[in-house]
């Protein structure tokens, strides 16, 4: 075992527990549906861990910090799923070009949630589908019979403004534009309305040209009001 994997495993097992709160941890269960049990460690004070906790650590591999993710995916608590995306944003520029495939496509589709998902989203796929073009692999994950792999394919590149690859993504969302599943939808929807603050227009002749399109991803897309 690395000593990265062993420093974070050991210290975040002993620490966490420390920190529970239960009535925080029912209500967090509950608001997500039963998918883990919850230790119950608010959002800021966890991510308070994880930055203590990278101050401490070698810089690791991108294998090194991919197989921590892993094993903290292994453990039952939500929380520990939560501190792998932490550990992931804070050391992603240690991650290679191989670190989607070989990892977090595992990550996305394990006990998935639109909360893994999303966060996983937001610090390894959209910064790394930047650094590294993953054209290839993000059309894999939009054809994926998963929809967790499909969610982060439709929202590969939200926040990108100026640098959004438009071609592509609308590739992508005419793919899934007749589906009504709504974790599918909602991140339709949010793409067309990051979309609409960079190029409104393609954003009005894809809602034109796909009436079929969920009603949820067409609220979502006009919530700026651009119509």
């Amino acid at each position: 075992m690395s000593t990265f994997k062993r420093i974070v495993l050991e210290d975040l097992q002993d620490l966490l527990p420390s920190l529970g709160d239960s009535e925080v941890a029912f209500g967090a269960q509950a608001y997500m549906k039963g998918i883990a049990p919850f230790i119950g460690v608010r959002a800021p004070e966890r991510r308070k861990v994880a930055r203590g906790l990278a101050r401490k650590l070698p810089r690791p591999t991108s294998d090194e910090l991919g197989q921590t993710a892993r094993a903290l995916w292994r453990l039952q608590e939500r929380e520990y799923h939560y501190l792998a995306c932490d550990l992931i944003e804070i050391f992603i520029e240690c991650a290679d070009k191989n670190f989607l495939a070989d990892h977090v496509e595992f990550l996305l589709s394990h006990k998935s949630w639109w909360d893994t998902v999303d966060l996983l989203g937001s610090a390894a796929v959209s910064p790394l589908t930047l650094k590294y073009p993953s054209v290839t692999l993000m059309r894999k994950w939009s054809k994926s019979s998963n929809i967790w792999l499909n969610r982060a394919s439709i929202q590969h590149q939200r926040g990108r403004k100026n640098d959004t690859d438009i071609p592509l993504l609308l590739e992508i969302l005419d793919y899934h534009s007749d589906q009504s599943e709504f974790f599918i939808a909602k991140a339709i929807g949010w793409a067309l309305r990051d979309l609409s603050r960079v190029n409104n227009l393609e954003v009005k002749k894809f809602l034109r040209e796909h009436p079929e399109l969920d009603k949820v991803a067409v609220r979502e897309a006009l919530k700026l009001g651009y119509k």
